[in-house]
C-alpha cells in the first residue's frame, strides 16, 4: 500500500492524529477512537506497512507510535490554475472607468 493511499482514510488519519500525542496500545485507541478492536487493528497493520507507525511490546500490551513525523501540503492539481487580478499601474482597482 503507498503512503497516499494509507493516508486516504479517515480512520486512519484520526488514528494518526491521536498517535501523534504518544505512543497507545489497542486498547486506548478503540476507546478513543469508538471502533472494534479487530478494525482497529486493521487500520494498524496497514500504516505500519505503510511505514507510518511502529510497535513495541511491553508486558502483555503492543504498542503503537508513529515511525515518523509527515506534513501534508495540500496544492491544487497541476490542470487547475488560480488567477489574481492585480491593480492596474494608474492604481485604480480592478474594473475601475
Amino acid at each position: 500500500m503507498t503512503l497516499i493511499d494509507a493516508l486516504g482514510n479517515g480512520t486512519r488519519l484520526t488514528i494518526l492524529r491521536e498517535l501523534s500525542e504518544g505512543p497507545m496500545y489497542v486498547s486506548e485507541l478503540v476507546e478513543t477512537v469508538g471502533m472494534d478492536g479487530k478494525t482497529a487493528v486493521h487500520h494498524l497493520s496497514t500504516l505500519e506497512e505503510a511505514g507510518l507507525v511502529d510497535h513495541y511490546r511491553r508486558g502483555n500490551r503492543k504498542y503503537y507510535e508513529l515511525a515518523r513525523r509527515i506534513e501534508l501540503r495540500i496544492a491544487p492539481p497541476p490542470e487547475r490554475t488560480f488567477v489574481l487580478q492585480a491593480d492596474d499601474p494608474e492604481g485604480d482597482p480592478p474594473g475601475h472607468q
